[in-house]
């Protein structure tokens, strides 16, 4: 009666002085952003080399891809293998529109200001169109899985691909629809590829400014996806779909959200490419053939299904590769071997070097080289208390702790996206 109440121990989360973490926020976007507005103006000075200056963007290019292509075949485990697809129809969307605002803005060179106009507007488009394929094509999978889904999602891109390489213009005088969908078609260049307005080739107006700069923001997306509550009930879905339905995960919603967000980044890439500065100006129909999308595959895989930081390391180490297999087949130990040896071409031979690193892989490190883990996350210490102190209940193991990505079946249903 005479002693005081006992003051119950807190089990709250400790809280962080938010005006100072905005503050490093801030100071962290504004770093970039100045950084990637200097390497816009200075990239030329600092690499003369305009084919290094373009394989330094194409792998920020690249990284989107993996990153977008992880989003359906990582996070929600779908098998899609015609991201090429997508990649081409942002490509060649960025490629009209842009050839067509400069020539309204009078021509002459792409400049940076001018380019504040062309480049939102054109990747704007890019993953609208791209994100509608993706919804069309996303539809399947509500009711195929496996191989049957690749199927169809490389069905998409070859169609894609031979569509617009085969074109032709109706020379009838019919004026339906589809004599109007042929004559646009056709005006793409067929095999030939799209070389912009008047043949005068495509503006490139992407610099290091966008390049970059995209790159970063889309991997901080990419990252805000994963530990949310929409991440979380992607890889709940992956996991067992019946469990995380019966908690209220709706797999329609899910599962075609998934294809329209992978299909608008990869979208966004291929806009990127089509107007990459130090790029040749041109859109070809080859250049979104199986083995661009068995090279996104490759990257996604090899740095690790499911982890952001590992799709980002995949697609620079894949660009990298591709690159020194292409110096390795113009050196002249190549070319001396070729006189005896006509069959050799590395190039051609791609493929097969990365079907052995894949078996490999999946023989020595079926996760990839880091699995669902991410380079930069945290682990988060278990509040101290009662509950921990008894070991009378176990801290469940989720996604957002390690990055595992373990989602269990037996978890809340997710109501927002928010991180």
């Amino acid at each position: 009666m005479g002693k005081s109440a006992e003051k119950p121990v807190s089990t709250a989360r400790p809280g962080r002085a938010k005006g100072s973490f905005s503050t490093k926020r801030a100071l962290v976007v504004l770093g970039v952003l100045v950084l990637v507005v200097l390497l816009d103006f200075f990239l030329k000075d600092i690499v003369p080399d305009s084919s290094v200056r373009q394989l330094l963007m194409l792998a920020a290019c690249n990284v989107l891809v993996a990153l977008s292509l992880n989003v359906i075949n990582g996070m929600a485990g779908q098998f899609s293998i015609g991201h090429a697809g997508f990649i081409g129809i942002g490509a060649y969307t960025s490629a009209v529109l842009a050839s067509n605002m400069h020539q309204s803005f009078g021509g002459g060179d792409p400049s940076f200001a001018r380019s504040f106009v062309v480049v939102p507007l054109c990747l704007l488009a890019s993953a609208c169109m791209a994100g509608l394929f993706g919804f069309l094509v996303g539809l399947p999978s509500l009711r195929l899985r496996g191989d049957y889904l690749a199927i169809v999602t490389l069905g998409f891109a070859e169609i894609f691909r031979l569509v617009i390489a085969t074109a032709q213009a109706d020379t009838g005088k019919g004026n339906g629809i589809f004599t109007k969908i042929a004559a646009a078609l056709s005006s793409l260049g067929g095999q030939n590829g799209y070389q912009g307005v008047n043949n005068a080739g495509v503006p490139l107006y992407a610099g290091p400014f966008w390049v970059f700069g995209l790159a970063a923001l889309i991997g901080v997306v990419a990252w805000r996806i994963k530990f949310s509550g929409w991440g979380r009930a992607l890889r709940a879905l992956r996991e067992d779909e019946i469990a995380a339905a019966a908690v209220g995960v709706d797999p329609t919603r899910y599962k075609v959200t998934s294809f329209v967000i992978a299909a608008a980044g990869g979208g966004i890439a291929g806009g990127l490419m089509a107007l990459m500065r130090d790029g040749l100006g041109i859109v070809n129909p080859d250049n979104f053939n199986f083995q661009t999308s068995f090279d996104a595959i490759t990257m996604v895989i090899l740095g690790g299904s499911g982890s952001v930081t590992g799709s980002a390391i995949g697609g620079i180490f894949i660009t990298f590769t591709v690159k020194a297999i292409e110096l390795l087949q113009g050196s002249s130990v190549v070319q001396d071997l070729r006189h005896s040896a006509e069959w050799l071409d590395l190039n051609a031979l791609r493929m097969i070097i990365y079907a052995m690193v894949l078996i490999a892989l999946m023989v020595l490190r079926p996760e990839g080289m880091l699995g669902e883990r991410e380079l930069f996350s945290k682990k988060r210490k278990k509040p101290e208390g009662p509950a921990n102190a008894g070991g009378s209940s176990k801290a469940s193991s989720s996604a957002e702790g390690e990055g595992d990505g373990k989602a269990k079946a037996g978890v809340e249903a997710p109501t927002g996206t928010g991180g």
